[in-house]
């Protein structure tokens, strides 16, 4: 494994326990005022994202051992779960999501876990890059044998090599993004690694107004039986 990605995860590693306790730090204050509650719910609420990306970069070392199963998978399931985990974050940063599943092929192949989190991740990329009179957009529609599940931004311009990266369907590492501040393309990187392993194509289109990343998941054989 590359020296610097593997320095990324032993970092990973050592917040992680300082996280849980600044998460368990902002439940356990109480006799708040609303103003104060509201800032104690969004102090967890960010505690409890970092949390999640710092086990998905974990999650990356044990890809090598094989021990995310693929398994047929219902995808509409899945992104309804992202979507309520997130509708919290969505609403406190006043901005707005569509969704639209045109999808009639239900089930892929993929690990659930693995493809949560990549739906999360490029969710939540789109939910920082969309502004209050703009809106994010979740799309999951049919393409030949695979399901698209495609997440549209109206942010400011992928930079050329991280868009070629995501072209060739592989992140090699977090890299910060220019004209995006804050954004390390860290979920890029964890997603583009989890879709490698499910064999899943991933890839991004530009727009004059933004971007769109997506991922291509294979239809499962068993179709037929789960649907019926």
């Amino acid at each position: 494994m590359d020296s610097e990605v593997d320095g990324i995860l032993v970092a990973a590693h050592e917040l992680k326990s300082p996280l849980a306790v600044l998460r368990q730090l902002a439940l356990s204050l109480d006799g708040m005022d609303a103003s104060n509650e509201h800032i104690r719910s969004e102090m967890v609420s960010v505690s409890e994202r970092a949390i999640k990306q710092v086990n998905d970069l974990t999650k990356i070392r044990r890809l090598e051992d094989g021990l995310f199963e693929m398994e047929p998978v219902a995808v509409r399931a899945v992104c309804d779960d992202v979507i309520k985990e997130l509708s919290y974050l969505f609403r406190f940063n006043q901005r707005n999501l569509f969704v639209k599943y045109s999808n009639h092929k239900r089930i892929v192949t993929a690990n659930r876990e693995l493809l949560y989190s990549v739906i999360y991740n490029f969710l939540l990329n789109a939910m920082h890059y969309s502004g209050e009179e703009t809106r994010s957009e979740l799309l999951v529609k049919d393409d030949h044998d695979f399901v698209k599940i495609m997440i549209r931004d109206y942010g400011p311009a992928l930079p050329t090599d991280v868009f070629k990266e995501i072209k060739r369907g592989f992140v090699a590492k977090p890299t910060s993004i220019a004209m995006r501040p804050g954004s390390s393309g860290l979920g890029l990187y964890i997603a583009s690694k989890f879709s490698r392993y499910m064999h899943a194509n991933v890839g991004a289109v530009r727009h004059s107004d933004g971007t769109s990343f997506y991922v291509d998941l294979p239809v499962s054989k068993q179709t037929t039986l789960w649907e019926m």
